[in-house]
């Protein structure tokens, strides 16, 4: 068992979910694809919620002073949405997934782009691809990555029979995003402390949750421009544990 692996099986399982999805949308009426969407939106919500629930896990607001949980993950959100908006992350995002979707995605009546960040978002997001990236690098198995696989090449079937093949390509920037784990997990082995990876799953959960009204048309927001939160919410989480 080589290290990575983990990664690799999760990156067969959405391409392979992904490739069954869009086979039988094809043939979705479009009432039925708007009510898929609607369902997908919900889930997601919900997906959001749980991971929201890491705000008042006990080792998180024990590790920082009282009300930080909240106030870090603001913190987060508002400097990655910084960072973001000044590198036009969205806008950037918008031109890849339209670069792709005249190759790929023409015939495909949902949003290329919106299942593009939806299914980035949701495979990536939550401690099992953390975790379970770190423990591959550390070759203390691959359990919890296979876990995660199983789940996103189900997940990645729904999705891809109303978005098609953005949802697919959404492995690139998740393997990306696992395999610099791994390689953290192999280099220097578990750096994260728990409630640093706790605050990163409160920021993704609210990631979850734009993604979430984006899908039920309720609300468009930028999220691609808050991504960096993912980067800054660990940190954020340090300093308040050190010097605050």
């Amino acid at each position: 068992m080589f290290v990575g692996l983990g990664t690799v099986i999760n990156v067969g399982a959405i391409v392979l979910g992904s490739t069954f999805g869009i086979l039988g949308g094809a043939r979705f009426p479009d009432k039925l694809r708007i009510q898929i969407t609607d369902v997908l939106g919900c889930i997601t919500l919900i997906n959001a919620a749980d991971n929201l629930r890491s705000i008042w896990a006990q080792s998180f607001t024990s590790a920082v002073p009282r009300g930080w949980t909240t106030l870090g993950t603001l913190a987060a959100l508002i400097l990655g949405g910084l960072v973001g908006y000044l590198l036009h992350i969205e806008g950037r995002l918008e031109v890849f997934g339209q670069s792709i979707k005249s190759r790929f995605g023409r015939r495909h009546k949902g949003s290329f782009l919106e299942g593009f960040m939806a299914a980035s978002l949701l495979f990536a997001i939550g401690p099992l691809a953390i975790l379970g990236s770190i423990s591959d690098g550390m070759h203390a198995g691959i359990s919890q990555l296979a876990l995660k696989s199983t789940l996103d090449g189900f997940a990645a079937m729904a999705f891809a029979s109303t978005f098609g093949w953005g949802v697919a390509f959404s492995v690139i920037p998740l393997a990306i995003y696992q395999f610099s784990w791994t390689a953290i997990g192999y280099f220097l082995g578990d750096i994260l402390t728990q409630y640093q990876v706790q605050s990163l799953t409160a920021v993704g959960g609210v990631l979850l949750f734009g993604i979430g009204l984006r899908l039920l048309n309720i609300k468009f927001i930028a999220v691609g421009d808050l991504l960096p939160a993912l980067i800054f919410a660990p940190l954020v989480a340090l300093a308040a544990h050190q010097f605050i």
